[in-house]
C-alpha cells in the first residue's frame, strides 16, 4: 500500500470519527479506503453501461 498525502475539512473528519466512535469502521483510513473503493464500483459501472461510439 502507499500513502497519500490528503486535506479534508473538519465537516468530513468529525463524520469520519462519528463512524469510528459508532464501531461502523475501524479507523479513519479504512474508512477512506471503504469510500475509494465504492466510488470506484460506481463509476466504472457507469463507464461498461454507456455505449461505445
Amino acid at each position: 500500500m502507499k500513502i497519500v498525502p490528503l486535506h479534508l475539512p473538519s465537516k468530513y473528519l468529525d463524520g469520519l470519527d462519528t463512524l469510528i466512535e459508532r464501531d461502523i469502521y475501524p479507523n479513519r483510513s479504512e474508512a477512506i479506503r471503504m469510500a475509494i473503493r465504492d466510488m470506484l464500483k460506481n463509476e466504472t459501472r457507469k463507464f461498461a453501461k454507456q455505449p461505445s461510439t
